[in-house]
This record gives structure tokens, C-alpha cells and sequence, in this order.
């Protein structure tokens, strides 16, 4: 049972799961949406959400999240056009549409964008 648990594994080890949540959150950086599973999703909502955040604190930011990308120009895009979109918002920053079974394994899909 997950019970009070803090995170979904995804049936990763700990270093795969933060690469695949780092690969997602550039990918939505640069597109603004992208189409994975629903689990994924929503866990890439709550680091994502985060990521923001820091993002928009001001101080040391463009150190801070670039040492959770390890992207220069994702993370001045973020610190530079994105955050400042969302000062008047606490939270809520990224919004996730479910579409479709998957054909081959029917896992649940879903688009995730910025609001």
C-alpha cells in the first residue's frame, strides 16, 4: 500500500526517475505541451510546479534551476519569460488534459501544458 507516500516511482531507480522528470520538464519548456502517460504527468506536474517557483524567487534563481536542469537555455527561457508570467499566481501553473488509451499497452495519456 502507498499510503501517505510521498512519490510516484514510475518503475524507476531513483537516478532514472530525476533524469526522465528533467528530459520532461525541458521538453515542456521548449513546447510548451507535450503528450505522455498520466502518471508521468502528473508527477511531472508537482516537480514542475516547483521548478517555477524557483524559478520566480528572484535570488540566485538562474543557480538554482539550472542545477535541477543542467540546461543553459532552457533554464534562462524559464527564469527570463516564463516565471515572470506567473508572479501574480500561487500555483497552478501547468494543466493536465487527459486524451487517450494508448494502443499498444493501454496506458491512460495525457497532455500536460503551461496555463
Amino acid at each position: 500500500m502507498r499510503h501517505k507516500h510521498g512519490y510516484r516511482k514510475l518503475s524507476r531507480t531513483s537516478a532514472h526517475r530525476s533524469a526522465l522528470l528533467k528530459n520532461l520538464s525541458i521538453a515542456l519548456i521548449k513546447s510548451g505541451r507535450i503528450e505522455t502517460t498520466l502518471p508521468k504527468a502528473k508527477e511531472l506536474s508537482r516537480y514542475f510546479e516547483k521548478l517555477i517557483t524557483k524559478a520566480a524567487s528572484g535570488e540566485n534563481a538562474h543557480r538554482a534551476v539550472f542545477a535541477l536542469l543542467q540546461d543553459k537555455v532552457c533554464t534562462n527561457n524559464l527564469v527570463i519569460e516564463i516565471a515572470p508570467k506567473y508572479e501574480d499566481r500561487d500555483g497552478g501553473y501547468t494543466r493536465i488534459i487527459k486524451t487517450r488509451m494508448r494502443r499498444g499497452d493501454a496506458a491512460p495519456m495525457a497532455i500536460i501544458e503551461l496555463v
